[in-house]
């Protein structure tokens, strides 16, 4: 079974997925709220939580990344300990897609020939999420 990306927002998770899913030329996903959620005893969903995103996915490169906004009255603290990577092997569609992320984020490391990769590079983006583009077609030998 895959291990799949879940990226968890502070009230901007529908923002988030709107800009992913474009820059990744995906359609936009179904969006379940936590106002659909049925009612529980004794739990009142407060008025502001009712249309923050409780559950959406869509594919990116093949691989599922699911997103939410945190639970109502919590909040997520991001960290730097994770880093969503794309591995593709169309350089003018991975490259587009970092552009894009980079023009409202920051810049860690420019796409540039490594020992690994033709095409390298890692950014921050304007949600705080680390990524790492690495161009792979099979044949890079590190030369």
């Amino acid at each position: 079974m895959p291990v799949v990306a879940y990226m968890i927002f502070n009230g901007n998770c529908r923002e988030a997925v709107d800009y992913y899913s474009d820059v990744f030329g995906t359609e936009k996903p179904e969006i379940m709220k936590f106002g659909d959620m049925p009612p529980e005893d004794g739990y009142v969903l407060p008025e502001d939580a009712k249309d923050l995103v409780m559950h959406t996915a869509f594919d990116v490169h093949g691989s599922q990344v699911m997103f939410s906004d945190a639970m109502p009255g919590s909040k997520v603290t991001f960290g730097k300990n994770i880093n969503l990577t794309v591995v593709a092997d169309d350089l003018d569609k991975m490259t587009a897609e970092f552009d894009r992320l980079a023009q409202d984020g920051k810049v860690i490391m420019p796409l540039e020939k490594t020992f690994w990769s033709p095409a390298y590079g890692a950014l921050e983006d304007k949600f705080g999420v680390n990524w790492q583009f690495s161009y792979d077609d099979g044949s890079y030998t590190g030369n």
